[in-house]
């Protein structure tokens, strides 16, 4: 299991045999300076592949390629464009050409550097080159230290939506320096506060407490809070992919807000940031779990009331409801054409549907109606 929090700055995520072998997420300030002696201890490799996006590769990766050549470490750095609309097979193809182009081999390792997209274009790279490299995630943005760089989720985007191209993929090693915050854009922080309120929100009370209490200095990036906050969901989500590594039961309650939030992202043509679209996705499910009473009267308000204080949005247009419940249907909880929720039963716990099931079926009526409140902030009715 995940270490208590006293335990200081390393999460140890056990998964069970043999379906991915166990990781150590190293959580600290400078730790990024730390890689080569990272990678040289826990994922030994003939040479390194460093994956990252233009935009991170101009910021860190000089620091990257000379902390491994100080440990002694072969390494190139291989760099794609910035976007989620870069997501694509055509990247993945690239990169796996360019490995190929360079005589990457079996005993290789990949290394992820950047934000969400990029851990999870590296991560697929990872899981499919060769039959699958050792991949270590060193995540940029808040998002992805706080959800997407744990847990072993690895895809790439396709025309009908999100992620639905992709591999489970394991990371042997986590290295998240929340000290790169400090150069993330506002509304990029704001976007990863919004997946560590999701944690809150489907397991831990107290931490959405928290997390409201010290919303404002969170976003001024203060180093100490925002190294609690990534360790904090950190331990939340390895509980649940230790208990669930491929999805099978509980580990769907970490897609509350997502089945909405997705549908919004690809409506926008994914102009609209990934946090801010589970922001949104979060209100208008909890909405929905309100009308078909399985979550309780006033758990939105509450959740509304943290988004906003955490400088995120809770009103919207939501555009063409038709076409984000026709998106919703290709959902991968989807069932017989029918979205599946993922549902709150009170703020710090979700509800279950059955035996080792945790997606609810909703209809579409409701689903719509709860959608479209997001235009003015009332509750469905």
């Amino acid at each position: 299991m995940a270490n208590r929090p006293d335990e200081g700055t390393t999460v140890r995520v056990q998964m069970p045999a043999p379906a991915m072998a166990s990781c150590e997420v190293v959580i600290r300030t400078g730790a990024l300076r730390e890689l080569g002696m990272l990678a040289a201890g826990s994922v030994p490799a003939a040479q390194y592949a460093v994956l990252a996006p233009r935009t991170v590769a101009s910021l860190y990766g000089g620091l990257v390629m000379d902390s491994l050549e100080q440990a002694g470490l072969s390494a190139r750095l291989l760099q794609f464009e910035d976007g989620e609309e870069h997501k694509t097979r055509q990247t993945w193809a690239r990169l796996t050409d360019q490995l190929l182009a360079y005589g990457y081999g079996r005993d290789s390792c990949i290394i992820a550097l950047g934000g969400g997209v990029a851990g999870d274009v590296a991560g697929f790279v990872a899981a499919t080159y060769m039959r699958g490299l050792p991949v270590i995630q060193v995540p940029t943005s808040l998002l992805a230290m706080v959800d997407a760089s744990v847990g072993g989720k690895t895809g790439v985007d396709t025309e009908a939506g999100k992620n639905l191209v992709g591999a489970f993929h394991a990371p042997s090693l986590v290295v998240a320096d929340p000290g790169v915050l400090r150069t993330l854009p506002g509304t990029e922080l704001r976007a990863g506060l919004a997946e560590a309120v999701k944690h809150g929100a489907i397991l831990d009370v107290e931490y959405f407490g928290w997390i409201n209490e010290h919303a404002v200095a969170l976003q001024s990036a203060d180093s100490a809070l925002l190294e609690h906050l990534v360790r904090r969901s950190v331990e939340l989500k390895a509980g649940i992919v230790e208990e669930d590594p491929f999805e099978a039961g509980r580990r769907a309650i970490l897609n509350f807000g997502h089945t909405v939030g997705h549908a919004l992202e690809r409506q926008s043509g994914y102009r609209l940031l990934h946090g801010y679209a589970v922001a949104l996705g979060m209100i208008a499910e909890a909405t929905a779990g309100e009308q078909v009473g399985v979550t309780e009267k006033g758990t939105t308000t509450d959740l509304r009331a943290v988004l906003r204080r955490c400088g995120l949005p809770v009103t919207a247009d939501a555009g063409d409801v038709d076409g984000l419940l026709s998106a919703m249907r290709l959902d991968k909880k989807a069932r017989g054409g029918m979205p599946r929720l993922a549902l709150l039963q009170r703020v710090g716990s979700c509800a279950a549907a059955g035996d080792h099931e945790w997606t609810h079926p909703v209809p579409d009526s409701v689903l719509a109606a709860s959608i479209s409140t997001l235009a003015t902030g009332a509750q469905a009715v």
